[in-house]
């Protein structure tokens, strides 16, 4: 067997265990800062379903939901134009979030925020616009899919 030949079957068995439970992971981190969080939980669990019976029986009826859903999202043009509207908005708070204004302060369940966003500046903008950007990718893909 040839050392690709190795390298292939080494990530087909090991490398996309490791891959699937690493965006799982970082798919509930995500959940609590700035970034794309069920999407990198969704696609950690795609991964794991070609290991695990649990993870396929979780991943396939999400599956099927997602793409009723994106069949549904775009089927008519005001649909689309809410869709585009949301992702100008995410844009515009990625924005705010790079700017990292001054904000009042305040409590919410005995947790305080203010006077800085939270994980304001270059990072936490980074990770909102790539959000933005995956919903941009899978609103064209829905698009050129389904219209």
């Amino acid at each position: 067997m040839s050392f690709a030949g190795r390298v292939r079957g080494w990530f087909h068995r090991t490398g996309s265990e490791f891959l699937g439970w690493s965006l799982v992971v970082l798919g509930i981190f995500m959940l609590v800062l700035p970034g794309p969080g069920l999407l990198g939980m969704l696609a950690g669990i795609a991964v794991l379903s070609r290991h695990y019976a649990w993870a396929r029986a979780v991943f396939v009826p999400l599956e099927k939901r997602a793409f009723e859903a994106a069949e549904y999202g775009v089927a008519t043009i005001p649909r689309i134009l809410v869709s585009v509207l949301g992702i100008i908005c995410v844009a515009t708070a990625g924005a705010i979030w790079f700017i990292g204004p001054t904000i009042p302060e305040f409590e919410i369940l005995g947790v305080g925020f203010g006077p800085e966003l939270p994980a304001a500046g270059w990072v936490g903008a980074i990770g909102i616009w790539f959000s933005d950007l995956i919903a941009v990718v899978l609103l064209v893909y829905s698009i050129r899919r389904w219209r």
